[in-house]
């Protein structure tokens, strides 16, 4: 294939991340479909890699998927651009198509806390201490205290009000679109003072001493920007932080990858630095901009050895297509971090500016 000149992939080549190519449509689907046909043949079978990742990055790395503009790409790209597709109405889709996929599932991804966000690796040395590091970054940024009133906006399975609680003494709120991580949520919450509710952002209006949000922001959608920031800045006492943990992209789009969003994460979008800043503009002052994206290749590639480990329990409940399905994203993801392609940005925002400065802690 002429696409490939260039980026050291070869078909049923000598290589780990060589194609190695089972179905002659193969070629058709991807020229016509492009990243969805891609994965989605990979799905079927129709090709096989030992490398997925090192494959997925080369690839990245050529800048291939701006040579190959399929009609699935200008939909997606048309559909969110007229559309609001996190829309209240639609506020809870990405909850019940992800996230109530099964807790079994993330249970043995994720590792001994819950947590579906980057790991912090800078001195750990596994998956549990990278995460726990993560959690005490953010608390440690926010300045948690004693008694202080918390919310998090899009709290998963609760662990991080959890850990929050047990170590500062704080109360808390946490809000999530997925029925099943309400429930493990409260469980693992039981006798602390924290509260998890089954509720879209924009619902809240109270009063908190610190606002956090860990990979949540990647939902809201460019079109809920704004209302998403002005909700954070009503619900924050003036003397208050905000913390916003979340991937972001290199450029300002309004649409996803076409088999993300139909396999993975319906109605994702990843913000750019242009449109968080237009977002936060006249509402908050940012205090610190900490970028850590190459610990998301890490954090990826734990999750998946965890998932590849643990086939053998999970597929009672899932089938062979779900396998390679989630293992494809798994590899796409952490192949996109190492591209330096998608990133992950941990950002301070204060209403009125800290008194004296924000000293930022790494």
């Amino acid at each position: 294939m002429r696409l490939l000149e260039g980026t050291g992939i070869q078909i049923d080549g000598p290589h780990p991340w060589d194609f190695q190519v089972h179905n002659q449509h193969f070629y058709r689907r991807v020229i016509a479909h492009g990243s969805l046909g891609l994965g989605e043949s990979y799905m079927q079978g129709w090709w096989d890699v030992q490398d997925l990742d090192g494959l997925i990055y080369r690839l990245l790395m050529a800048d291939l998927e701006e040579r190959v503009l399929t009609l699935d790409t200008l939909l997606e790209f048309l559909h969110a651009r007229f559309f609001n597709l996190q829309k209240p109405t639609r506020a809870f889709d990405v909850g019940r198509h992800h996230y109530d996929m099964g807790n079994d599932l993330y249970k043995h991804m994720l590792g001994k806390r819950l947590i579906y966000s980057c790991g912090y690796w800078q001195n750990a040395g596994d998956l549990d201490a990278a995460q726990e590091a993560k959690l005490g970054l953010v608390f440690h940024k926010l300045g948690l205290k004693p008694g202080m009133h918390i919310l998090d906006i899009g709290c998963g399975w609760g662990e991080a009000l959890k850990l929050a609680a047990e170590r500062y003494g704080i109360t808390g709120v946490g809000i999530t679109v997925s029925e099943q991580q309400v429930e493990y949520a409260r469980d693992i919450c039981k006798g602390l003072p924290i509260e998890i509710r089954l509720q879209d952002y924009r619902l809240l209006n109270e009063k908190f001493d610190r606002i956090f949000s860990i990979g949540m922001f990647e939902h809201v959608g460019v079109k809920n920007y704004p209302a998403y920031m002005q909700v954070v800045r009503r619900c924050l006492k003036n003397d208050g932080l905000f913390l916003l943990h979340t991937i972001g992209g290199n450029e300002s789009v309004n649409d996803t990858d076409p088999w993300i969003a139909k396999y993975i994460f319906p109605n994702g979008m990843l913000p750019s630095i242009k449109q968080i800043a237009a977002a936060t503009e006249g509402l908050f002052i940012m205090e610190d901009w900490h970028n850590f994206s190459v610990h998301y290749d890490k954090t990826l590639q734990a999750w998946r050895r965890n998932f590849e480990n643990s086939w053998n329990e999970l597929k009672q409940q899932y089938n062979e297509i779900f396998y390679r399905m989630w293992y494809y994203y798994l590899s796409v993801s952490a192949a996109s971090f190492r591209a330096r392609k998608n990133q992950v940005w941990q950002i301070v925002f204060s209403p009125n500016g800290v008194p004296g400065g924000y000293v930022a802690p790494r």
